[in-house]
């Protein structure tokens, strides 16, 4: 049996095509906050697929081109706020290339696999399965390269609030992007072969559905509570904020002091709330040492750090002792942001730009997780709650609660910091973990193990939360099991596709 001249044929033209690879871009990016209508990313998924439909490699990249380009546009366009439209530009451009690049594997699959695999069986759950899989493929190989990629536009990460967030506590937050598409794909195979006429063909889109939207929550374990102090002390914190000596410091006193005389375990500032390194500053460590005394509990904090002639973005327990032995310095320094890769290279094609980046941050190599009275403490520095391996180390590490501290002073007014805060809440889930999530300008949220919320700061307003954070032990399923779903997808769509080729070639059209 082979495949029709219909089949082969591209569903749209290529203008039309390209119209739907814009509209889908725009769909998605309103899945994300702050719109966050997560609806949106089904007829999304559904628009960029259908364009790519029947296509060759050239007319696939057109399309890929479009659909990445304008979705990382709109998503990242906070990029622009300060340093203008050339970061924005080439940031959409090279993550959209990558895009456009990997969806041309998206555009073979529909051109293969229903002459290589021409049954129902095939067409309602082979082809669905592999676009899938190559979706997840797809975000896997934006998301670590190059410069370690940029994970921002996962599809899994758009359910933060939707029914379907669940699913990320048993098979990470690709296997959830995989059921999405899967279910998508699978709907536009019922619609082009009539499946309805059927329908027991229709029995595994159906209970897809219900997979997708009653799934619980994967169990973990009550291990007690830690009552934690967060404080966003909205200073002066941007990259380009005026600021007089111990100005930052002194914005987080400000909001601390309404906490002195409360019962607290753990005080955590944000992201960039030290004004300097306090390992090289007396007075600044000083100033640290009487907070913890007053406070009656350790002071987490972070700072820019110099160690044997290279700098870290570190985060540090300061204790009433006076100093701090627990450190974790960031995983992932964001390139041209906290390093410029190739300095040399990119500082020939825009000098100005690049010469504002004076320091290079190192990667960190230690755990990302403190101990606070037999508590361990997970730790991620703002973008590392995007890369799993951050996440996934802490958990392993036994972590009982994350702390997520990040400084979002340089995205003032655009949606960065929902996104994040997004971000943030799908770890929640996806760990069974309650997550305090502290920013220097807000918004500020402690998240329940189920993505709920328990208290709140709102933006650009100087403020402290302090609750009884639930504890949890017991790894979920997400996290034991989603790497190595997550491999399972990026190979198997990629063997998967290369059989289809293999036994299509032998297949001519008719």
């Amino acid at each position: 049996m082979s495949e029709s001249p219909a089949r082969s044929r591209p569903l749209l033209p290529l203008w039309a095509a390209v119209i739907a690879a814009a509209i889908s871009a725009c769909l998605m990016n309103f899945a994300y906050p702050s719109a966050a209508i997560w609806a949106l990313a089904f007829p999304a998924t559904a628009l960029i697929l259908l364009a790519l439909i029947g296509r060759r490699a050239g007319g696939a990249l057109l399309v890929g081109l479009v659909y990445g380009i304008v979705l990382f546009a709109l998503l990242v366009s906070f990029t622009s706020r300060y340093l203008g439209p050339i970061p924005w530009a080439a940031l959409s451009v090279v993550e959209g290339g990558l895009t456009g690049i990997a969806l041309i594997l998206t555009a073979l699959a529909y051109r293969w696999m229903p002459r290589a695999f021409p049954g129902t069986a095939g067409r309602l759950l082979g082809l669905p399965s592999v676009v899938a899989a190559l979706w997840v493929g797809r975000e896997v190989f934006v998301g670590s390269w190059p410069y370690g990629g940029f994970p921002w536009a996962r599809i899994g990460m758009s359910q933060a609030q939707s029914p379907l967030a669940p699913l990320s506590s048993w098979l990470g937050v690709s296997g959830l992007g995989f059921l999405m598409v899967l279910l998508v794909a699978m709907l536009i195979e019922v619609v082009r072969l009539r499946a309805w006429q059927r329908p027991l063909r229709l029995v595994m889109p159906a209970a897809l559905v219900l997979v997708l939207l009653f799934t619980p929550l994967f169990p973990t374990s009550d291990s007690g509570l830690l009552r934690i102090a967060a404080v966003q002390g909205n200073g002066p914190s941007g990259y380009f904020d005026q600021r007089e000596p111990f100005s930052l410091i002194q914005a987080q006193t400000d909001a601390t002091t309404p906490l002195y005389g409360e019962d607290v375990d753990l005080l955590v500032w944000p992201e960039g709330s030290l004004d300097t390194d306090p390992f090289q500053n007396e007075s600044l460590a000083r100033r640290m040492t009487s907070i913890a005394t007053r406070i009656g509990a350790p002071l987490l904090a972070n700072a820019a750090t110099g160690r044997a002639d290279r700098y870290f973005n570190t985060s540090m327990l300061w204790t009433d002792a006076g100093g701090a032995t627990q450190l974790h310095d960031k995983r992932h320094p964001v390139p041209f942001g906290e390093y410029v890769p190739d300095r040399a290279f990119f500082n020939a094609l825009a000098p100005d730009l690049i010469g504002l980046i004076q320091r290079e941050y190192t990667p960190g190599e230690n755990p990302p997780v403190v101990d606070v009275d037999g508590v361990s403490v997970g730790l991620a520095i703002c973008f590392d709650v995007i890369y799993d391996d951050v996440i996934t180390e802490s958990l392993h590490a036994g972590a009982e609660v994350l702390v997520f501290q990040t400084n979002n002073a340089d995205f003032r007014g655009t949606n960065e910091n929902l996104q994040q805060l997004a971000f943030a809440r799908m770890r929640a889930i996806e760990s069974g973990r309650s997550v305090v999530n502290i920013s220097t300008v807000g918004t500020s949220q402690i998240i329940r193990p189920d993505g709920t919320t328990v208290t709140s700061l709102d933006a650009d307003e100087a403020g402290a939360m302090l609750e009884d954070v639930e504890l949890r032990t017991g790894l979920t399923s997400g996290v034991v099991l989603g790497p190595w779903v997550q491999l399972l997808l990026v190979w198997g769509g990629l063997v998967a596709l290369a059989v289809a080729w293999w036994r299509a070639r032998k297949k001519p059209v008719s």
